[in-house]
Parts: C-alpha cells; sequence; structure tokens
C-alpha cells in the first residue's frame, strides 16, 4: 500500500499529449512548437518510473490475494457431487454441538467455518441447478442459514452460551427446512 501513496499524490501526466487544437500541416511554426511539447511532456522521474515499475509487477503478478475465492461463485463441483456430499456436510455442522457441549471454543469456531463452507458451496450448486422460479425463496433460506452460523461463530467467540444455544437451535431449524426443499 506504501507504494501506491506516491501515485496518489502526485496528478497523472498523460504519456501521449493531446492538442488542444488540430494542427495545421502547412504552418510550419505549429509543428516545430507541437515537436517541442512532445518532447518536454514525457518528463518521468526516477520515482515515478519506481512506483510505476513496483505497481505493475504487483498488478501483473500471477499469484492472487488469499481474500479471493471465487469457487462459491462457480463451483467446481457437479450437481451429482453436491447432492452426494450434502448430507454428510450438513451431519459434519450438526456435530459441532458435541465441541460447544464441552464448551471448546475455538475447536467449534474451526469445525463450523469449515463445514459450513462445504455445505455453503454444495447448496449453492443445487440452488444454481433449480429452475428459476424456485431460487428466490432457496436464497433465502440459504441466507437465513448461513447468517445464522455466523452469529453463532461469533457467539462462540464470545462464550456467550445462552445465544450459543439460541443460534444452534436455529441452524438445526433452518437447515431441515431448507433441507426438505431440496
Amino acid at each position: 500500500m506504501a507504494l501506491l501513496i506516491p501515485l496518489v499524490q502526485k496528478p497523472i501526466q498523460p504519456l501521449i499529449p493531446f492538442p488542444s487544437s488540430i494542427p495545421n500541416p502547412f504552418n510550419l511554426n505549429q509543428s516545430k512548437n507541437r515537436t517541442q511539447m512532445c518532447l518536454h511532456s514525457h518528463h518521468f522521474t526516477r520515482r515515478t518510473s519506481l512506483n510505476l515499475g513496483a505497481t505493475s509487477f504487483i498488478l501483473l503478478s500471477e499469484k492472487t490475494a488469499n481474500a479471493f475465492d471465487f469457487r462459491i461463485t462457480v463451483p467446481d463441483q457437479t450437481l451429482e457431487e453436491a447432492e452426494n456430499g450434502i448430507q454428510s456436510h450438513a451431519k459434519s455442522l450438526l456435530q459441532v454441538k458435541e465441541l460447544l457441549e464441552a464448551e471448546t471454543w475455538k475447536e467449534a469456531q474451526k469445525a463450523l467455518r469449515k463445514s459450513s463452507a462445504l455445505l455453503k458451496q454444495d447448496i449453492y450448486t443445487i440452488i444454481q441447478a433449480k429452475p428459476g422460479k424456485l431460487r428466490p425463496e432457496l436464497r433465502k433460506l440459504y441466507s437465513i442459514l448461513f447468517n445464522t452460523v455466523s452469529r453463532l461463530d461469533f457467539a462462540a467467540r464470545d462464550k456467550d452460551v445462552p445465544r450459543v444455544w439460541e443460534y444452534y437451535d436455529n441452524i438445526v431449524l433452518a437447515l431441515n427446512n431448507i433441507l426438505s426443499r431440496l
């Protein structure tokens, strides 16, 4: 981020200067002025060149950021794989109950995140395969389920036992609701 600050503070100079009017090819003085203008407008300092080189290297590198996970928008799985895995992933989400009862909060959060991510991908793939008329209702149920999963995660982080059990019960209801409609 520190490399981009000097680029923001300094106005961007165009690489190819555009004259404000169309030059007259018969006017030699105007042609000389235009040539001089082109030669003087390409003034790059070492700092600007270094910043352009560094930012182009960063932007054009082949490595992707860890924060971007495009699997949810374009799943790498087929409908059959999602249908086969949805029951096992739903069971693993519900098995978080054992960790919550033992009040091993960190392990419960890790297991919750892992199982919910896999279940989320399965459900999303199945919803995308459904006819267009059924999708809005299923997306709403999907949203309710995984928003409740997030709330449970936060409650486990805060070690708030009453909220943890409230959200866990809501997850069980939401999961049964969405699985019965898929």
